[in-house]
């Protein structure tokens, strides 16, 4: 789950990492409040989405009125953000970050992640703050470092000083670092964190650091420990019909093809996924029903299906091992006309009562064809969707 910067700027807060004095508003009135109550002759409105990149996409805005506050807010809210992180129709910016501007001398990053291939977490420093993390590690890797944090001793203050000569900090900003780094790891470890990022992490012309951004991505299966963390969720910032899947136990993800697949399993989604590739066709979402499959999370996950107008035809492909493949087929078949559906579906089905579940759809009279095999299912598909398209 992300978090917005102004959420992750409170969070920063319980851990004493420094950030600017700022307000988040959600109306131009309401922003000239906050610049008066700030204070001084410059101030940064900043729209809050979940992308990065809102500097060039013009979501940060540098003014020195405090009409131009009002205005500069009154101009984002309401507005959606495009980004190159985003997708054509970008973000809905529903509130805006009033704040103090910072004394910059340097621009630094610093990121925690969890290295899968160690298995541990890692610092990423880098003294090239403000780029995209991708294009610095692309062109001039040698220019990061990562600091492997063992998990039984956790961050050692060795670890901090390697950083801070790194950076080639000095004086103060060179023993803030050790406090910062630590703070940001506990804040990782207490909230299981999957990401943690300051881009840029500034150091100021009084030789101390601050986070300037904040950007702080949440581990979901750990959400059910943090109350309060999961109730900062925004829907407005996610894709609406991922939304509603989650709600209903389904694993959704809305992708750019015109055949849907709905699987029970993420492994065999994968799978699924690369044959229409290999067939000549796109998918259109990643759909995994889970393997406990019932006739309501199927028609359920018919209804998501049909939301997407680019679908022109429908993947199902189960294996009933832990549910029986005749249940399925008559949850498909009550699902399918539930949702009075048109668009050709082709079925596979393998496992517990296989040819009882074929023969049911078989004779559905519905526009319901049986697969003998994926590949078969892979190439129907395509087919049935190039044949909608013309």
């Amino acid at each position: 789950m992300n978090l917005h910067e102004f959420q992750a700027k409170q969070l920063f807060g319980r851990y004493k990492i420094p950030t600017p004095n700022g307000q988040v508003v959600t109306s131009g009135t309401q922003a000239r409040q906050a610049a008066e109550q700030l204070g001084g002759e410059l101030w940064v409105v900043k729209a809050q989405v979940h992308s990065g990149g809102r500097g060039k996409a013009g979501g940060v805005k540098l003014v020195e009125t405090l009409d131009s506050v009002a205005d500069a807010a009154y101009d984002m809210l309401g507005q959606r953000l495009v980004t190159h992180q985003t997708l054509a129709q970008g973000l809905p910016i529903n509130q805006v970050l009033v704040e103090q501007p910072s004394d910059i001398q340097r621009e630094l990053y610093l990121a925690v992640v969890i290295d899968r291939v160690s298995q541990q977490i890692v610092f990423m420093v880098s003294a090239q703050g403000g780029m995209d993390i991708e294009q610095v590690a692309d062109e001039t890797p040698d220019a990061i470092l990562n600091l492997f944090i063992d998990p039984i001793v956790g961050l050692q203050g060795y670890q901090c000083r390697r950083a801070g000569f790194f950076l080639g900090l000095t004086g103060d900003a060179f023993k803030q670092l050790q406090n910062l780094m630590q703070g940001l790891y506990q804040l990782f470890i207490e909230n299981d964190g999957s990401l943690v990022e300051i881009n840029p992490l500034v150091v100021t012309g009084q030789n101390e650091l601050l986070a300037v951004d904040a950007k702080v991505n949440l581990d979901d299966n750990a959400l059910f420990r943090h109350a309060e963390l999961a109730a900062m969720f925004d829907p407005a910032q996610e894709d609406e019909t991922e939304v509603v899947a989650q709600q209903h136990g389904l694993n959704y993800i809305s992708l750019d093809g015109e055949v849907a697949c709905m699987v029970n399993g993420a492994g065999l989604a994968m799978a699924t996924m690369d044959l229409i590739q290999k067939e000549g066709g796109s998918p259109a979402n990643f759909l995994d029903v889970g393997g406990g499959t019932t006739a309501e999370r199927v028609a359920q996950a018919f209804k998501l299906i049909l939301s997407d107008s680019k679908v022109k035809s429908i993947l199902v492909n189960i294996f009933g091992g832990i549910v029986r493949c005749d249940l399925i087929a008559e949850g498909i078949i009550q699902a399918a006309k539930e949702v009075e559906l048109t668009l050709p579906v082709i079925v596979r089905l393998e496992g517990t009562n296989a040819d009882l579940g074929r023969g049911l759809l078989a004779n559905s009279g519905m526009t319901i064809s049986v697969a003998q095999d994926l590949t078969d299912a892979a190439k129907q598909s395509v087919a049935a969707a190039k044949e909608v398209a013309k």
